[in-house]
């Protein structure tokens, strides 16, 4: 039976314990609160306003730092959607996320079409924000009024030892760079990568000279295969083929 653990690192110690029971991948079981703290931080004013932006599918999302991120979740003031695949949500993510896969992935049972359009809603994903990005654009682009993107990332996240479930929270993960040339013209699209037979992906943009670098953080063996999908040619290949040269399609 997989079981889901509960991971939270302190200053001194790190403490992992048993929870309760995970279904199967895809379950999408976090209502997008943090577990709470017995000492919540003092209340600080922020200025969502004073953070950077990014275009996404022609909509222009708000990229939060971790630091404001984590003070709104220890004090429940926003609701945390995880934008990866089932397969990454099921084995580690944020205590109390809901899964909610990036477009054009989004499942047709999303929890955050429940969530009320004026709540302050933090989308994440580990590319440090491509994926998320593009679930908060559509979110903004569906009349969600106080969306954000964290812009530091999930890997962030777990090198501070904030709080995580999962199957796998203590697993050793590599980070794997597949750098890749598309054709100029499609500057600033997206480039997803998708493991086949699992249901995880990753995207990264496209640079103006057409070159793009995709990042996996990943414990699964580099026989694994995966496929590109860039806007002028898709490719498959194992994780140590798609590492060891510049992919072209």
């Amino acid at each position: 039976m997989n079981r889901r653990q509960f991971l939270a690192v302190g200053s001194t110690a790190s403490v992992t314990a048993v929870v309760g029971c995970l279904g199967g991948g895809g379950d999408n079981e976090g209502d997008g609160y943090g577990p709470g703290t017995e000492s919540e931080p003092e209340e600080r004013s922020i200025d969502p306003s004073s953070y950077k932006t990014k275009t996404f599918d022609g909509v222009d999302v708000p990229l939060a730092p971790i630091d404001d991120v984590y003070y709104w979740y220890q004090r429940q003031e926003a609701r945390i959607a995880d934008a990866r695949g089932a397969d990454q949500y099921e084995k580690a993510h944020i205590a109390g996320a809901a899964l909610s896969t990036a477009p054009p992935y989004t499942p047709d049972d999303d929890p955050v079409a429940d969530w009320a359009k004026d709540q302050r809603i933090v989308t994440y994903c580990g590319c440090p924000h491509h994926l998320s990005g593009l679930r908060a654009g559509k979110l903004i682009e569906n009349g969600y009024e106080n969306v954000y993107a964290l812009f530091d990332g999930f890997n962030t996240w777990v090198d501070r030892g904030y709080p995580l479930e999962g199957t796998e929270v203590s697993a050793k993960r590599t980070t794997y760079e597949i750098r890749g040339q598309a054709d100029a013209t499609y500057a600033g699209e997206m480039v997803m990568l998708k493991q086949l037979g699992a249901d995880r992906a990753e995207a990264a943009p496209i640079a103006d000279d057409g070159s793009y670098t995709l990042q996996l953080h990943y414990a699964g063996s580099t026989d694994s295969r995966f496929r590109v999908e860039a806007p002028d040619y898709t490719t498959e290949g194992t994780l140590a083929e798609l590492t060891s040269n510049t992919v072209t399609g």
